[in-house]
């Protein structure tokens, strides 16, 4: 398995300018979020609304202002760029509406180890304007990309002339992943990244490739038969998305992917493999936050976590509140991890 095989390497991540903290306070169902000393690989958990994708979505809309901001010919302020990410990503008629019910103003912050910062405010009346407070990010040049739980390849068109024709429906993550999903572009090819899409073809037994004639995506498998992408499952389609992503040279060692519901429509085995891939790219300093609902996914980092003696941060939501650990210590406290125990219980009663 690449696991083992990975395991022999050494243990040493290289860490680019990596996301080192994230602060945020009245986002939604979140009361508070204070997550320090940040790793290559962040696990997010917690139960049905209890703040995972809000978070997500925050930290989303911030990376893409501090990547938007003074590149190439943009030349918005980083307070009109934040306030376009956040409106069109949480899609709400006034931004004030993500403040938590009760509160008057949220906060958020992200800082990078080299001591960039960029933190806004939000305040429950707020209509279409963030306060960005802070901004000491050097322009970026790398592109950071959300991948949601629901695979987006099949109706890639729909949402561009949706977004087009500015028209509400499919959130920001999901435009900008369907805009990432060109053709190859030039760009730099990581080794790194050879074995981790070398890992995914073997995954789906295949790769997707652009047919000319037609003008779409298809899918060809080991074997040579094409298939429609519409014939392909979703997990197939899912892990392709990220396959197309590290080969189009959209992304590069810089990088933060951020997975909603990892496991979504994947089987165990693929899930393991997947986690094996994304390694290989924490190792080249991809960083990764990954949310997810499955006590798997939770057993498998904290496997790889002790294996490979690296930290692997883990929020934990419960009720609004988020608490902050290290799978590397020990596994966290948490309803998932609470419901599995009561199962096991269960089982041993039998």
């Amino acid at each position: 398995m690449l696991f083992d095989a990975i395991r022999l390497r050494n243990s040493q991540y290289i860490v680019k300018n990596m996301i080192s903290s994230i602060h945020t306070s009245n986002l939604g169902a979140i009361r508070e979020v204070k997550a320090d000393n940040l790793g290559a690989i962040n696990l997010i958990i917690g139960p049905n609304q209890s703040g995972k994708t809000f978070l997500l979505k925050a930290l989303f809309s911030a990376i893409k202002t501090v990547e938007t901001y003074r590149r190439g010919k943009e030349n918005r302020s980083d307070k009109e760029i934040l306030s376009e990410k956040l409106y069109w990503t949480f899609q709400t008629s006034d931004l004030g509406n993500i403040v938590r019910k009760g509160e008057v103003q949220h906060v958020f912050s992200l800082a990078t180890d080299k001591d960039e910062e960029l933190t806004y405010t939000i305040g429950h009346k707020t209509t279409k304007q963030a306060t960005v407070e802070t901004n000491t990010f050097a322009p970026r040049s790398s592109n950071s990309i959300f991948i949601p739980a629901k695979e987006i390849l099949s109706i890639r068109d729909i949402i561009l002339e949706a977004r087009d024709e500015n028209r509400f429906g499919f959130e920001e993550p999901y435009c900008d992943l369907a805009k990432a999903l060109n053709r190859t572009q030039k760009g730099k090819n990581y080794n790194s990244f050879s074995a981790a899409r070398d890992a995914v073809k073997e995954m789906v037994d295949g790769r997707l490739e652009y047919n000319d004639d037609k003008k779409e995506w298809q899918f060809r498998d080991n074997s040579r038969r094409i298939y429609e992408i519409a014939s392909t499952s979703e997990g197939v389609k899912k892990l392709s998305i990220l396959d197309l992503l590290l080969g189009n040279h959209y992304l590069d060692s810089e990088s933060v992917i951020i997975i909603d519901e990892i496991e979504a429509n994947l089987h165990p085995s693929l899930i393991t493999k997947l986690l094996d891939a994304i390694l290989i790219l924490a190792k080249s300093g991809v960083q990764f936050f990954i949310a997810s609902h499955s006590y798997f996914v939770i057993k498998r980092l904290y496997i790889m976590a002790h294996r490979q003696q690296m930290s692997v941060p883990v929020l934990s939501f419960d009720q609004g509140e988020c608490s902050v650990g290290d799978l590397q210590n020990e596994m966290p406290q948490n309803p998932i991890i609470a419901e599995s125990i009561n199962l096991y219980k269960d089982e041993i009663s039998l």
